[in-house]
């Protein structure tokens, strides 16, 4: 989905950093999440679960978590949980162990 045009379009402004000139690019998960829920962002099921969830870690979108987990498969089951404990300021230095 991170590669798509319409995703890109929607979610994605890039541009380059002032003083390097190096290209840079910056994520609106809250315009992704109205997106797919306006159906303007069609995606996998699991994939939405997984932007919504992204989206509500970012900017505070409201998320029903009980209905994005437990219909996630492993692999992503894992990422939202690793993003969770990333967002809780936790990883491995911190004592979260994968």
């Amino acid at each position: 989905m991170l590669f798509r045009e319409d995703f890109l379009d929607i979610a994605v402004e890039s541009g380059r950093e002032v003083f390097s000139s190096q290209v840079m690019a910056a994520l609106d998960l809250e315009a992704a999440a109205s997106a797919l829920e306006s159906g303007v962002l069609p995606c996998a099921a699991g994939e939405g679960h997984v932007l919504r969830v992204a989206a509500s870690i970012a900017g505070g979108v409201p998320v029903d978590l009980r209905e994005a987990v437990t219909a996630l498969d492993g692999a992503n089951t894992m990422l939202v949980a690793r993003a969770v404990v990333h967002a809780a300021g936790l990883g491995p230095q911190r004592g979260a162990e994968w």
